[in-house]
């Protein structure tokens, strides 16, 4: 098989502002807190001990059991799950959207990144327990983003009308998409357990939230994965200052707005608003607007006074939502929370954060880009080793693939930069003639020049294009290899579905992705099927 490494940063994936952050610049150390190595988490965890809200260790327990109470859970998260109450016990978290049959691939690398880096944090500080946390985006209100999978090439969409909090949504429908995907996917015994996982999420849960609970606990369930949906009004509590605060003072909007000045050279992933809380109904998740001295519900008719909207707070937590910029800091104030591990976008608005964080005196986590993998089959490695590819080649951007094989394959060299080099002196002699002369003949040999330069030019395109023709069987198994692992010209791991890879590989596909990631490695990992 190919044996170089591709690191995030050589991927061509990834932003300047996340690579500048895995290379560690030091224009961005008043980013975030500490870089994610094993040592550092040493201080993190002091840290956060002595900031840390331990009350809110039995509130925390008392709901994750009332969520869990009707779903059969291993010995492993009922013991995570009571150790939260424990003073010694930290969490590492990540957050996903509740996208259908789970959406794409890398909903799996960024739970099990979580997994991993616990288990690893256990081994080196044994004194202490490290519970992997799925925080679930159970309030987000974007239908559009999380109601389809792909699968072998085909979308399978859930036709519904959705405009309030996606945990809330009813699961109605989903069984017109269950026909139509269970037809795909044939009858082997991985095929069976496809569907029944399929039908006991989705058709036996009456929510979006519930369903993907039951679905990540089916594939997690032996890792101590615990999963938390925090639309729940008990939990809303412990923000209720903090939305006091973001209603009357906007710091979030004054600290984040700062540090994006400082980051002009890059493009931003969120910007802040002035009030970045939502207000959530069943139906309803609309912004809150500070209007001539009332707080409005946009798109509503409802408007309430700062003393008025105190008062709800009060009263019914449940209905104030964070957006973007403050659910960070719900969770970060909600648990024991030592490490965020997402992707490289979110990221990249977590490092909008920090000083933001700073002065509400919350700990701000350690951030960590979750592992990114490459599924590969035995014939495909073959495939790349036969037509000798790298993995630097498979990454690349097709067209430069086919460009750099033709060139490496070709008996001939397509290169003809000898050729116009040789001309460039031919006219130096020929300007060296003309200065003798007026300027008009200088012109004209300028003209010349360029005109014949540009003619070379042609010819190398054309003779780069005749040797594509006369190549075309090669590349086009060079190409037909980079589409079947970088589907659509993309990352696998953000187009394809793990039941394609399920349904080859069955209950041994987890362990193997648990075997192999390393989360505090910045490299693409490769794993042959």
């Amino acid at each position: 098989m190919p044996t170089d490494c591709i690191t995030y940063q050589n991927s061509g994936y990834f932003s300047s502002l996340i690579n500048d952050y895995l290379d560690q610049k030091s224009s961005l150390n008043l980013l975030y807190n500490r870089f994610p190595t094993i040592e550092n988490f040493e201080a993190q965890i002091a840290e956060k001990e002595a900031n840390y809200n331990h009350d809110n260790r039995k509130l925390l327990v008392s709901v994750l059991q009332k969520q869990y109470q009707n779903i059969a859970i291993s010995k492993a998260i009922q013991k995570n799950i009571a150790a939260l109450g424990q003073s010694n016990t930290f969490t590492i978290t990540t957050g996903h959207q509740l996208n259908l049959f789970s959406g794409p691939l890398y909903f799996l690398y960024k739970i099990i990144s979580t997994i991993n880096l616990a288990s690893e944090l256990k081994s080196k500080y044994p004194q202490s327990n490290f519970v992997p946390i799925y925080w679930m985006a159970t309030e987000d209100h974007d239908f559009e983003e999380i109601n389809y999978f792909n699968f072998k090439g085909k979308k399978f969409h859930w036709n519904k009308e959705s405009s309030g909090p996606v945990g809330r949504l009813s699961t109605e429908g989903l069984d017109a998409v269950f026909e139509v995907f269970a037809q795909e996917l044939g009858s082997n015994s991985n095929a069976q357990k496809i569907k029944e996982l399929f039908q006991k999420s989705y058709l036996e849960h009456t929510n979006l939230a519930e369903a993907t609970r039951f679905l990540a606990n089916e594939l997690f369930n032996d890792y101590g994965l615990v999963i938390i949906d925090a639309d729940d009004a008990n939990l809303k509590r412990v923000l209720i200052p903090y939305i006091k605060e973001e209603v009357e003072n906007q710091t979030s909007f004054q600290e984040v707005t700062a540090t994006i000045e400082k980051l002009n050279e890059y493009s931003i992933q969120v910007n802040p608003r002035e009030i970045n809380l939502f207000y959530i109904e069943n139906n309803l998740r609309e912004r809150i607007i500070l209007e001539n001295g009332s707080y409005k519900i946009n798109h509503t008719n409802l408007s309430f006074s700062k003393e008025a909207l105190f008062e709800l707070v009060e009263t019914h937590p449940e209905k104030f939502s964070p957006n973007v910029i403050l659910r960070p800091l719900y969770q970060e104030v909600l648990l024991p929370n030592l490490c965020y591990i997402g992707g490289g976008g979110e990221i990249a608005y977590w490092l909008e954060l920090q000083t933001f964080f700073n002065a509400v005196n919350v700990s701000f986590p350690i951030l960590l880009v979750r592992n990114s993998v490459v599924l590969a089959t035995e014939k495909q490695i073959k495939k790349a080793d036969d037509l000798h590819l790298s993995w630097a080649d498979l990454f690349s951007q097709q067209n430069d693939l086919v460009t750099k094989k033709t060139k490496v394959l070709s008996e001939i060299d397509l290169d003809l930069s000898d050729v116009k080099e040789q001309l460039k002196k031919q006219f130096e002699a020929l300007y060296s003639i003309a200065k003798q002369t007026d300027d008009s003949f200088l012109g004209a040999l300028k003209a010349q020049e360029t005109k014949q330069i540009k003619g070379i030019e042609h010819l190398e395109k054309r003779l780069l294009k005749a040797q594509k023709r006369k190549l075309a069987d090669v590349l086009n198994r060079i190409t037909q290899l980079q589409n079947e692992l970088f589907p659509n010209q993309s990352l696998q791991e953000r187009q394809t579905n793990f039941s394609e890879f399920y349904l080859e590989n069955g209950e041994l596909l987890i362990p193997a992705l648990i075997k192999k990631l390393k989360p505090l490695e910045q490299r693409f990992e490769v794993l042959i099927l």
